[in-house]
């Protein structure tokens, strides 16, 4: 995110308005709904931790331990626990459909 000077951007009528509720202080404003993107999608990072959240899953069933996953993936056992009780969900509604 960037600042801009909002005498660079506003037509004066406009600015003078907004300096009714806002003088001098910084304000965001909000993308328009229809150019909003979800997290992840300008990444790799969304497909990369669905992967390692699989793999994770997968260690598990095949009796790698909570702590164990832990050291392995760098995280902690609260976060494990957490990835394992969401691909569980994940899986049991893949199978339900």
């Amino acid at each position: 995110m960037s600042y801009a000077n909002a005498r660079e951007i506003f037509p004066d009528e406009v600015l003078k308005i907004i300096q009714k509720y806002v003088d001098g202080e910084c304000i965001y404003i909000p993308k328009k709904e229809e150019n909003k993107i979800a997290w992840g999608e300008l990444t790799k990072s969304k497909e990369e931790l669905k992967v390692r959240n699989t793999k994770i899953y997968k260690d598990y069933l095949e009796g790698i331990s909570v702590q164990g996953l832990s050291e392995k993936y760098y995280l902690s056992p609260k976060t494990i626990q957490k990835i394992i009780s969401q691909e569980r969900k994940y899986k049991n509604i893949q199978s339900s459909t």
